[in-house]
């Protein structure tokens, strides 16, 4: 008589298998007021992550968005960071990344990316596509990450549901699937109707939408259709559907894992209609973690050995410990509490202690953790953004690149005493990418300077210094609009010899960048100097240059 044998191995990748099935990944990408912090509220809502959704407007009253943890945020109503939320739902494990949507946070939401394995666009049904959706959408594209698709806000009037899947099809380039259509808008918004199950979903309306929206389900034919529903609604809603059944594409997965076709949901995040049926369909049909590029090919999530990179750093979550927390994606193999990892870029060893599950500014301490998870790591000034850790043999994933940015600024303190607390701060926050930072290479001038995408970013590193380090600042703005970095670094620079419109600083990893006030400036140099290489995007610090750039 024969038993089965499982080598250790084998049982720990068949236990890494089982994790993977369960996990699902994703990021909100959307324009700023699209709704997407109230339907990442509202996600959670639904997981049995929290008991009762807050709204992002400030009222006194009013429970504070969860995802939205930080004050400058709380008091402005805007999404100014990225936080990780995980919750259990139907026996699914799900890391829900929330991005910023103000644009002056593109950066953060590029790298929150790279962690994602799946995108949710969010569109408001009133505007349609948005210039800030478009440019994080092209991020998708590029990372050929699957989309799925989000209209909001049928609780107001809007667009024809039909006009915006042509807009998306057409500004986009993506097929669309509608998994669900609405039925009504504004005030006439009754639901919508699930051509998964086939069945209408007519809901009521809570309290500003704090707990579970009332579902009641019927069959399309069913004879209660008539007491639910209004007739004109109703023959609206069966002539909407045959002409998506006429004109419609059919589902494809394989076309939606590979980014060039969209599942279209309706609905609306403040009535918490139709959020339960997105979670529901996106469990089903989302891309479980898979292979990732790194400098031995691509590496599938069930490789044995650990491995995972750094995507974001972040000081000051629980401003009573100044804390400095890491984010890992666990990219292959099983995280341990307590295992030490090697440090690909440094070739050191770090024994990962104290490791904690994320839900914005909570956290809890965990004990294990599988690809496609997020982790928070305590970070003394070890780890930098794109930075790889690994067990067994070395390898690196791609690292995560800096854009050019577009605002650039003296950054002065002018209290000497408080100069300790002033170059911490600096260092922090550039630690964690909350803005570039850039020096002078006259040796006279030592005020860093602050490079940014946007104004805000300013506002939010001036605000942080003051809240979490004390220190005022103030900043002097420069007059450049167009960064480059100096392919083959400052040996290429002095080939060249002197340039003339543009201003050469120095990066935080001591690279030469080059400054111009416009365009026609950069244009200009390169016209002249045709062996000087500049490039756009700064050469990635930690990791494998990815191959896209």
């Amino acid at each position: 008589m024969f038993t089965d044998f499982q080598s250790p191995e084998a049982t720990t990748q068949s236990e890494i298998q089982a994790a993977v099935e369960r996990r699902r990944n994703f990021a909100i990408i959307s324009h700023p007021d699209a709704g997407k912090t109230t339907l990442t509220e509202k996600l959670l809502l639904y997981g049995g992550a929290i008991h009762e959704a807050g709204a992002v407007k400030a009222r006194r009253a009013q429970k504070k968005a969860t995802s939205d943890w930080m004050e400058m945020e709380q008091q402005r109503g805007i999404s100014i960071t990225s936080t990780v939320l995980q919750f259990a739902y139907h026996n699914c494990q799900i890391n829900l990344l929330d991005t910023p949507g103000h644009q002056d946070f593109s950066e953060d939401t590029y790298r929150t990316l790279a962690a994602a394995d799946n995108a949710v666009m969010l569109i408001d049904a009133a505007k349609g596509l948005e210039p800030q959706t478009r440019k994080l959408f092209e991020v998708c594209r590029m990372r050929k990450i699957p989309i799925f698709t989000f209209v909001n806000k049928l609780d107001r009037p809007g667009r024809e549901p039909l006009e915006l899947l042509d807009e998306i099809e057409q500004e986009l380039g993506l097929q669309t699937y509608a998994v669900n259509w609405p039925i009504g808008m504004g005030d006439r918004f009754k639901g919508v109707y699930d051509r998964r199950q086939q069945k209408i979903h007519l809901f009521e309306r809570s309290a500003h939408g704090k707990r579970e929206a009332l579902d009641t389900v019927v069959d399309m034919g069913d004879p209660r259709i008539e007491e639910l529903l209004e007739q004109e609604l109703y023959y609206q809603l069966k002539e909407d559907l045959e002409l998506l059944e006429g004109v419609g594409s059919e589902l494809d997965l394989d076309l939606v894992h590979q980014g060039t076709m969209t599942p279209v949901f309706f609905g609306s995040a403040m009535t918490n209609f139709g959020v339960e049926l997105f979670l529901d369909a996106f469990l089903d049909y989302a891309l479980k973690p898979g292979s990732r590029q790194s400098s031995n090919g691509a590496i599938p999530p069930t490789y044995p050995e650990f491995t995972g990179f750094v995507f974001k750093l972040q000081a000051n979550m629980d401003p009573k410990h100044r804390d400095r927390i890491a984010f890992v994606r666990v990219c292959t193999g099983k995280f341990e509490k307590d295992m030490t990892v090697n440090h690909a870029r440094t070739g050191k060893t770090v024994r990962l202690s104290r490791p904690q599950k994320l839900f914005a500014q909570d956290r809890e301490s965990i004990e294990e953790a599988y690809p496609g998870d997020v982790i928070g790591l305590n970070n003394p000034g070890v780890f930098a953004i794109g930075d790889t850790i690994y067990t067994g043999q070395k390898l690196e994933y791609e690292g995560i690149p800096c854009f050019s940015p577009e605002l650039f600024a003296y950054l002065k303190n002018p209290n000497p005493s408080k100069f300790k607390q002033f170059h911490k701060g600096v260092s922090e926050l550039r630690e964690e990418g909350a803005v570039q930072i850039m020096y002078s290479v006259d040796e006279g001038k030592r005020d860093p300077i602050l490079a940014a995408v946007g104004q805000l970013q300013f506002e939010v590193v001036q605000f942080r210094l003051q809240n979490e380090y004390s220190v005022e600042t103030h900043t002097e703005l420069l007059p450049y609009s167009v960064a480059r970095w100096v392919a083959g670094g400052w040996e290429a620079l002095q080939k060249v010899g002197r340039l003339f419109n543009t201003v050469t600083v120095k990066d935080s990893w001591g690279r030469p960048v080059l400054l111009f006030r416009n365009e026609w400036n950069c244009q200009q140099v390169q016209a002249d100097h045709p062996e000087l290489k500049l490039n756009s995007v700064a050469p990635v610090a930690a990791g494998q240059q990815p191959v896209d750039f």
